[in-house]
């Protein structure tokens, strides 16, 4: 990662602009940009984010495309993995190589779920 010192002229500020992974996080798939996304903000939100781009060296759009890209991959990755202690990964394997006997109202819910369910 390196820095360039530069006068922004938008900005009307000196500011260091990073070139690293992170600011291209979204650029580089190699995929053609053609898939939109619209929406609205409030005039305070709108101002916090032209103003962080500006000092990142980004135009608003990059910006607000880098930050949501990699807080979406964050959240992805946070639901598609579970990690336990020790301790709870051996009940959780001793439960799976025996499992413990249903019980009346887990039959009662089998029971429900299946009168339900439509197979096809």
């Amino acid at each position: 990662m390196y820095a360039d010192l530069a006068y922004n002229e938008r900005c009307q500020t000196r500011v260091y602009t990073f070139m690293n992974s992170v600011n291209q996080l979204a650029s580089d798939a190699g995929e053609r940009n053609d898939a939109r996304m619209h929406f609205r903000t409030q005039p305070r939100i709108k101002q916090a984010i032209r103003q962080a781009a500006c000092l990142s060296g980004m135009d608003d759009s990059s910006f607000v495309i880098n930050a949501a890209y990699q807080a979406a991959l964050e959240t992805i990755a946070t639901h598609e993995r579970t990690e336990l202690a020790p301790e709870d990964q051996a009940a959780f394997f001793a439960a799976l190589d025996e499992p413990p006997e249903p019980t009346e109202a887990l039959r009662e819910a089998a029971y429900r779920s299946r009168a339900r369910t439509v197979s096809r």
